[in-house]
């Protein structure tokens, strides 16, 4: 074969995922699947332009990154839980680092294990399945960890009608750290468009809440900033982000009459693309805005969204245990099959 042929061949997958991606970021850049569009260009991508350029001798540091990067990953998030449940104390949220550092663990020790150990077939079996699931697990946390980013500062230069500020807890009657840097975060938006729009604090009271936390962002707004009580609206409903979503949008459709509107999402960094692709679902014209959040938390920040975002996408977990179970039945009955049709 020409090896120029052989060459443009090669590039075909390449070719066809870039295409997908782009096609899909074009129409809508808020989808879960633009992620895994752009992570598999990306590595085929790369594996063809090195092994195009005739630099097979980069596939040995290559191997010792990948054997590394899992070490040195559960290291950082063990280390990454103590700090934040030194900050934060411990809950079933500050330890979700080291949970997911437990199952790295496991995931790279348990097959060899019980095959090593002679376990049962069954037993080597579900541990099978379990590094089939952890291969898509953990290619889809690297695939949103970046697409997310790319998300997150891709420039938004628009006017909008409405800020959304998604609420964050309050501390007493005041709001939390994390809820101040989503509201300021929202005010210099609506200042750099010169006061124009209406500022939506969205946020429910909580059962250990003296106030709805939209009333004390109105009232944080207020005082810090000498916003008028006109120019804030106040949506005290809600208790989750989707809920943050469907009634503002209910409360921006009642004031625009029918007309067309665009709002911004602001929310913590971490928080953002969730947001957004829920404002997709509820087919609302919006852009997600983040706010800073401290180093320490980011992580386990991180882990909490990604583990929502896969509970809304999990039909690709059901559809390898299918697959698994078949053939895990195949493999078992299979010797038995040609009895049955004689």
């Amino acid at each position: 074969m020409n090896p120029t042929v052989g060459i443009a061949i090669l590039y075909v997958p390449v070719v066809l995922v870039g295409v997908l991606f782009a096609v899909s970021f074009w129409r809508e850049p808020r989808q879960f699947r633009n992620s895994i569009y752009l992570s598999l260009f990306i590595l085929c991508l790369a594996t063809n332009l090195l092994m195009g350029f005739g630099q097979e001798w980069m596939v040995l540091p290559i191997l010792l990154v990948i054997v590394m990067c899992p070490i040195v990953v559960t290291l950082f998030l063990g280390i990454n839980s103590v700090v934040v449940a030194r900050h934060e104390g411990l809950s079933r949220t500050t330890i979700l680092p080291g949970l997911l550092a437990l199952a790295i663990v496991l995931f790279f020790v348990a097959f060899p294990i019980l095959s090593a150990l002679r376990a049962p077939q069954w037993l080597v079996g579900i541990a099978g399945l379990i590094v089939l699931e952890g291969i898509w697990f953990f290619f889809t946390f690297t695939a949103l960890l970046l697409y997310s980013w790319l998300y997150r500062v891709l420039p938004k230069r628009r006017r909008y009608d409405y800020i959304i500020i998604h609420g964050a807890g309050l501390q007493g009657t005041q709001p939390t750290p994390l809820l101040r840097g989503r509201i300021d975060k929202a005010v210099r938006l609506w200042n750099r468009q010169e006061g124009f729009g209406k500022l939506i604090a969205s946020g429910g009271q909580g059962a250990d809440e003296a106030i709805s936390e939209a009333e004390a962002m109105s009232r944080y707004m207020q005082d810090k900033y000498k916003i008028r009580e006109t120019d804030i609206i106040l949506e005290d409903r809600s208790t989750t982000t989707l809920e943050n979503l469907r009634y503002s949008q209910s409360i921006m459709n009642e004031r625009s009459g029918g007309s067309r509107y665009r709002c911004a999402l602001v929310t913590s960094d971490y928080h953002v693309f969730r947001a957004a692709e829920y404002a997709h679902r509820l087919h609302l014209k919006a852009d997600g805005i983040g706010s800073h959040t401290k180093g320490y938390y980011w992580p386990t920040a991180f882990i909490r969204e990604f583990v929502a975002i896969s509970l809304d996408h999990r039909s690709p977990y059901v559809i390898i245990a299918c697959i698994w179970l078949i053939s895990a039945m195949l493999q078992y009955f299979g010797p038995a099959l040609p009895a049955l049709f004689r």
